[in-house]
């Protein structure tokens, strides 16, 4: 009796530090996903107050004289006189006429950095859309410099000396003034959406960036989609198990753990210098990016048919179809959430992708807005790489706002593709 006593004492002991050695496993598993989500929550709140700012800007009001001088007296409305005229005169003309006091030569060119570059090219767009503003005073919300802007924004001290904050003392005036008659205001920055890049700050937009990266996934899914899929179908359904299949299908596996600037390297080798593409365009860049998604959504295609229960296979063949009707008619529509959602997850990589794209030469600077999948592109993450190893200080918040714009079509993809599984998932 003492024995059996002495054997359930220990029993208990044993099991009860089995019980605290678990709890203690639980503890230390949540303590590092709370780790972890802490970590990444100050990453995303860092991101967000950097680049928050980057979606307003701030902008001037300029009393202009568009004086008929400036154009053609014969013909002031037609295109090339439009071309011809001097908009940065009349913009330049008209800051001197908010402040005319100033009289010598540096006051003015520290008076004309109040206002950015792209005001002439602004007043040009208003007058080329409504030529009958020629000859009349038109109250103009132009863009302001990077560092007024940064100025309103709080980003640059006040108190600052004048060789940290950039601006002078008498811009500072001149700034105090503009802001206490109401002629400074913060506006929706609706360039950064609708422009390309550029080397000013304030003028720089992701336009091309999105079109780029839009071209280069639309490539790469009209190829990756059909090939893997078809690939998919024939390994799982088709083809003999013998060493050759296994010897795909190991490599398969291989070259979805592949580096994605491996893929780069092979885009570099063969689309450029073998086939002679077009450097920087999307239609290579989607080829990369298709061949680097291919394992992925050939891996997740045959696991998702792998799942359709022999049985649908059976009725089908007993009712008369033919092996390959079994498989598109019965087969592929079944498995075909799960494809869905692995070719959408890899599409969501692909678009975040950086090193494969430098290497094809899409790091290029891109100004005009691409019309095609030949036309000179960048990419969004690649924009990104870009504006982060600028040393203007206004390209960090602009930044961190195309992040977020990353950071959300990433995330309305892997959207999609759990809205897709849970729409069409069949269990068995």
């Amino acid at each position: 009796m003492t024995e059996v006593n002495e054997l359930d004492t220990r029993f208990e002991r044993h099991l009860a530090k089995r019980n605290r050695a678990e709890k203690r496993f639980r503890l230390f598993g949540k303590l590092a996903i709370g780790l972890g989500l802490v970590f990444l929550g100050l990453l995303f709140l860092t991101v967000v107050q950097t680049g928050i700012d980057a979606f307003t800007q701030t902008r001037i009001a300029l009393e202009v004289d568009i004086a008929n001088h400036h154009f053609d007296a014969e013909d002031p409305s037609h295109p090339e006189s439009l071309a011809a005229a001097n908009y940065q005169v009349m913009i330049k003309s008209s800051l001197r006429k908010t402040f005319p006091d100033v009289k010598s030569r540096r006051e003015k060119r520290d008076l004309y950095r109040l206002v950015s570059n792209g005001a002439a090219y602004e007043l040009r767009k208003v007058v080329g859309e409504n030529p009958s503003l020629i000859g009349q005073r038109l109250k103009l919300w132009v863009i302001a410099s990077d560092d007024v802007d940064l100025l309103v924004k709080g980003k640059i001290s006040r108190t600052a000396p004048a060789a940290v904050r950039r601006l002078s003392d008498r811009q500072m005036e001149w700034l105090v003034v503009l802001e206490n008659t109401g002629m400074i205001e913060r506006r929706f920055n609706k360039t950064f959406f609708i422009a390309g890049d550029s080397r000013e700050p304030e003028l720089a937009g992701i336009a091309a960036a999105i079109l780029g990266s839009f071209f280069s996934v639309v490539v790469c899914l009209a190829l990756a989609f059909p090939i893997g899929v078809m690939s998919a179908l024939y390994l799982e359904e088709f083809a003999p198990k013998n060493n050759w299949t296994e010897f795909i299908e190991v490599n398969i596996n291989n070259l979805a753990a592949v580096p994605s600037i491996v893929f780069g390297l092979l885009g570099f080798a063969v689309f450029l210098n073998v086939f002679e593409l077009p450097r920087s365009a999307p239609l290579v860049g989607g080829m990369v990016l298709a061949l680097m998604t291919l394992p992925t959504i050939i891996i997740a295609g045959r696991a998702s048919i792998e799942a359709v229960p022999l049985s649908v296979r059976e009725a089908a063949l007993a009712l008369g179809a033919s092996p390959l009707q079994t498989v598109f008619h019965h087969v592929l529509p079944l498995a075909m959430p799960g494809v869905l959602t692995g070719t959408i997850i890899a599409t969501a990589r692909a678009l975040g992708e950086t090193a494969p794209l430098l290497m094809i030469g899409m790091v290029a600077f891109v100004v005009d807005l691409p019309r095609g999948i030949l036309d000179p592109a960048t990419a969004l993450p690649v924009q990104i790489f870009l504006w982060a190893d600028s040393p203007e200080t206004a390209f960090t918040e602009r930044t961190a706002a195309a992040i977020l714009t990353l950071l959300g079509f990433t995330c309305l993809i892997n959207l999609t593709a759990v809205l897709l599984r849970k729409k069409y998932e069949i269990r068995w």
